[in-house]
């Protein structure tokens, strides 16, 4: 039976591979994607795909532009505004929903999706980071899990499968380091944009390239590993392969490692959230995570990665915390890339974020809207402070 799929942030990095790969599955139908503003690629996309009837898209445009798209597509139902988004994921008739989207954006269409039942793959990891206790109450409902995308725990997806039962004794997340790996903050005071998106191994999006570059990426994936596969993120073990090879590991009670060995390329991972994340091609077993060929560990200090220990700080505060942590680091990635503030103020950023009011889980008000309110009220403090 063909699966009929809505892609969000269909223009973007992930969103242009899953589209490589779309191309060439038959089992799939794609009949709904968003855009955001890139109206050139969705004007070009709707002429040339032909591979699937497209019924709804968002865009992120005017008035006047959306009318331009009505009329020239007129079989498409096309969203736009704030909450164009979730009603897209309402009303676009798709059993599986592809979260591409970038930050906290991918959060309530995700949200939208869980409540609805349909089936999410995700790449969009602010949708746990920061909502992770409400999508995970949805899904329960209806009896549905999410399909990560996300290299890093597709890894650890494919080691479980392999494991067999097999029990665990620890979680290993492992990172490259990013271009700044190892430098002091004299150093690291002096790093520009154009210094920070030169990420050594992955070729990314400009938002993930510098959340690489602090390492809030990596304290990001810890609280979506944590969601995904029911323990404590701060149980997680940090590994630094400099190489990216290894994507994530599982460390048996026997001494044994199960470790995902692979290219840095999001095609397999994407794949393999296709296959609805069956399969675990690329794991090897080992007794040693260091003998592998092609790749270059290095000590990994908790002490020093000052990001982590944030998001894990705010993961334990609960409720909005991580939302706000989240908005400011946003904001503050944009100042940054504006050239307006230093890499290290988006460090400071976060710690203020820290320190913003919290509406915690079974709070009067908790819930989606309380989340939003956070991420307004973040970005707003933050663009105060800054600008």
């Amino acid at each position: 039976m063909t699966r009929r799929l809505l892609l969000l942030g269909a223009s973007g990095n992930i969103g242009t591979q899953a589209l490589d790969l779309l191309e060439n599955d038959s089992s799939y139908e794609l009949i709904g994607v968003s855009v955001g503003s890139n109206l050139a690629f969705l004007e070009r996309f709707l002429s040339t795909w032909r591979h699937s009837r497209i019924t709804h898209a968002y865009l992120r445009g005017s008035g006047e532009e959306l009318r331009r798209f009505q009329e020239r597509f007129p079989g498409v139902s096309f969203y736009n505004g704030d909450d164009g988004l979730g009603r897209l994921v309402e009303e676009c008739p798709a059993d599986f929903v592809l979260n591409a989207l970038v930050g906290f954006a991918g959060f309530f269409p995700s949200y939208v999706a869980s409540r609805l039942g349909k089936m999410l793959l995700l790449a969009n990891k602010e949708s746990l980071v920061v909502g992770g206790a409400l999508i995970g109450q949805q899904l329960a409902l209806h009896r549905k899990k999410i399909i990560p995308i996300d290299s890093e725990h597709v890894a650890l997806a494919k080691c479980l499968e392999a494991a067999a039962g097999r029990k665990i004794e620890k979680f290993i997340i492992t990172c490259s380091g990013g271009p700044f790996y190892g430098k002091n903050p004299t150093e690291l005071s002096k790093v520009t944009p154009e210094d920070a998106l030169a990420h050594p191994t992955w070729k990314m999006g400009r938002k993930i390239t510098i959340d690489s570059a602090t390492l809030f990426n990596k304290g990001f994936e810890l609280v979506e590993a944590g969601y995904l596969f029911g323990i404590d993120p701060s149980s997680i073990e940090v590994r630094v392969d400099r190489r990216s090879r290894v994507h994530s590991a599982l460390l048996l009670e026997d001494g044994t490692y199960l470790a995902d060995v692979g290219p840095s390329d999001m095609h397999g991972p994407i794949s393999h959230a296709l296959a609805l994340g069956r399969g675990h091609e690329g794991v090897i077993e080992t007794d040693d995570l260091e003998s592998i060929p092609g790749s270059d560990f290095e000590p990994f200090d908790p002490a020093k990665s000052k990001a982590i220990d944030l998001v894990l700080r705010a993961y334990r505060l609960g409720g909005t915390a991580l939302a706000s942590l989240n908005a400011a680091n946003e904001e503050a990635v944009h100042l940054f890339l504006e050239k307006r503030i230093p890499f290290l103020s988006i460090y400071e950023a976060a710690s203020l974020a820290l320190t913003f009011p919290i509406v915690k889980e079974g709070d009067l008000g908790w819930g989606p809207e309380a989340l939003l309110a956070a991420d307004r009220f973040a970005r707003q403090e933050i663009r105060k402070r800054y600008l």
